[in-house]
């Protein structure tokens, strides 16, 4: 996580977040229930009972899309 920690801050600094960064805060911790998907741009929390507050993330069928860029990131680079 150390080598991605430029990245990660680099990412924060060039977004808002509703929930503030509470993600981050946790040492990504309650991404637990988020997946990597095979489009580029999303993760999949479709687990996640809170997806809905998230200014990020959007209903899909039965499922919620997220498109924040620090859960792209971290999913996609590290979490794999």
């Amino acid at each position: 996580m150390v080598k991605h920690k430029k990245q990660i801050e680099e990412i924060m600094s060039n977004m808002k977040c509703n929930i503030n960064f509470v993600c981050y805060k946790s040492g990504f911790k309650n991404l637990k229930n988020v997946k990597d998907t095979s489009l580029e741009s999303f993760v999949e929390c479709s687990n996640h009972k809170n997806a809905w507050q998230c200014e990020y993330s959007f209903l899909f069928g039965s499922s919620y899309l997220c498109k924040c860029p620090l859960h792209v990131y971290v999913l996609k680079n590290i979490k794999k």
